[in-house]
């Protein structure tokens, strides 16, 4: 799921998350609402990226229904920005779906209840396990807020947002693991 996160975000930002309006923030905003707005970029990213993962047709159209919620649900605030000549950055607070809560939840169950995943053979299914974790990140209303800082560059006369770090990625998508 990182992989497909990366994937994402970096072709977002091959798609033009410019802005010709003035000022970092707005690009930051831009960049943001594309996400809550499920642009058609993002959308044809999100179809190639979730056609590559290994999960049954079923199951990979329950995962582009949770990543559609999270992106039009993120909720976010622009809390400071600072620039220097052609570059700049913007501080943005973003709440998000604990989807990193429920993955967590679902492996724990998973190692405590072990035999529900077994097929009939007794041996380990991790589709079953699958469809159980897809089930509770979809099911998933409690939030988290991380503050994120965009380094955001001019560039032709336009704001464009840097690509994000991993870091920051995961906390966009609600999978960033804040107990380490």
């Amino acid at each position: 799921m990182k992989k497909f996160i990366a994937i994402v975000f970096s072709c977002l930002m091959l798609f033009g998350c410019s802005c010709t309006d003035m000022g970092a923030t707005n690009a930051v905003t831009d960049y943001l609402n594309q996400y809550k707005n499920l642009s058609d970029d993002v959308l044809a990213d999100l179809d190639d990226t979730i056609n590559n993962e290994d999960l049954s047709d079923e199951q990979k159209d329950i995962y582009k229904e949770i990543l559609k919620k999270q992106y039009q649900d993120i909720q976010y605030e622009i809390i400071d920005e600072k620039y220097n000549g052609d570059t700049a950055v913007v501080t943005a607070k973003i709440t998000v779906y604990d989807l990193y809560k429920a993955q967590t939840d679902a492996q724990k169950y998973m190692k405590d209840n072990i035999t529900e995943f077994y097929d009939d053979d007794d041996i380990y299914d991790n589709s079953k396990y699958l469809d159980y974790k897809l089930d509770e990140m979809k099911k998933m209303t409690d939030t988290t807020t991380y503050t994120i800082d965009f380094n955001v560059s001019k560039e032709d006369d336009k704001w464009v947002v840097e690509q994000p770090s991993q870091t920051d990625l995961e906390k966009i998508h609600g999978i960033y693991n804040y107990e380490q």
